[in-house]
């Protein structure tokens, strides 16, 4: 942002315009803040402080030369209420695109005596129901309102609205800002959502153990318990799962973290370390087939010897 210093005032072109006025050119600065206007000395007609940041037309000298302020593209929301005092000869105010926003907002024009031309283009205020009506009721110099002509009709119209003060009144009065609805949760939900345990991931240690009892696991039902009681993994795991759909999960024994796996999601530690459990059990149950084949060749023998000792 740019302070308007009297340098910058002095050094801004300033020429005789088309309609032979002279004219100060302060636009495009990025200007925020009117001040140090005195050090114009009261040399020019009009004044273009368009396209800066200026949020509020206030501070201003006593420039009775003034008679054109040209102050539109800016951030205007205020307007001194005592404008009148300084620019006494002021006749065209043009606040096209600015931001005010309440009708009661432009009742500090009301003491420009000599206000003949106004523009509130581009402004919310001009969605204001009975709008135009409201500026022409107030400002009764005004000849032509955002370029259009104020018509003796529209004046006469405008007297009749407002001739009562309640009509007056609503129209000044300025909406309460809305508050959005805080929804109030439900007793019984919230109790119940701090009944359920929020899901944690598991550690390596844990993904283990529920990896060896999976292996382990030789019907659905105990499959069914391990999900129910390994919620926390599940709820980790199943993000990979179910977009691969009901054919994705197997029947039996690595239904879940088999495809984790082999998705890549998991680390490559949890990998070997699955491999390992995996070889063994592949290892447990040859023993076991050994075993098996050794107690059978046991009791062929002794069947054997019992028939010898028989003869």
């Amino acid at each position: 942002m740019v302070r308007l210093t009297a340098d910058l005032i002095w050094k801004s072109p300033h020429f005789f315009n088309t309609i032979k006025d002279r004219e100060l050119d302060l636009r495009g600065n990025k200007i925020s803040v009117i001040e140090n206007l005195g050090a114009t000395e009261d040399q020019f007609d009009t004044v273009d402080l368009s396209d800066n940041e200026i949020v509020k037309l206030e501070n201003l000298p006593f420039l009775n030369r003034l008679g054109t302020l040209l102050i539109n593209n800016n951030r205007i929301t205020r307007i001194n209420p005592n404008i009148g005092e300084f620019l006494p000869n002021l006749h065209t105010l043009v606040l096209t695109n600015n931001r005010i926003v309440n009708l009661l907002e432009i009742d500090p024009l009301t003491s420009l005596p000599k206000l003949h031309f106004l523009s509130l283009l581009d402004n919310n205020i001009t969605k204001k129901p009975n709008y135009r009506l409201y500026v022409i009721h107030k400002l009764k110099s005004l000849r032509v309102l955002d370029f259009k002509k104020v018509k003796n009709k529209e004046r006469l119209e405008a007297k009749n609205l407002f001739e009562s003060k309640e009509v007056m009144e609503e129209a000044q009065r300025v909406p309460a800002k809305a508050v959005s609805p805080v929804e109030t949760p439900d007793v019984s939900d919230a109790t119940e959502e701090q009944q359920i345990p929020k899901a944690t991931a598991p550690t390596p240690e844990q993904m283990i153990a529920i990896k060896a009892a999976i292996v382990n696991s030789q019907t659905l039902e105990e499959v069914a318990r391990l999900e129910k009681h390994t919620l926390a993994y599940i709820d980790y795991v199943n993000q990979i799962v179910w977009h691969m759909g009901s054919g994705g999960r197997m029947r039996f024994g690595l239904s879940y973290i088999d495809l984790a796996l082999n998705s890549g999601q998991l680390p490559a530690d949890i990998q070997s370390l699955t491999d390992n459990i995996m070889t063994d059990n592949v290892n447990e149950k040859q023993e076991d087939a050994d075993l098996g084949e050794s107690n059978d060749t046991q009791e062929q023998k002794n069947t054997d010897s019992t028939a010898m000792e028989q003869d």
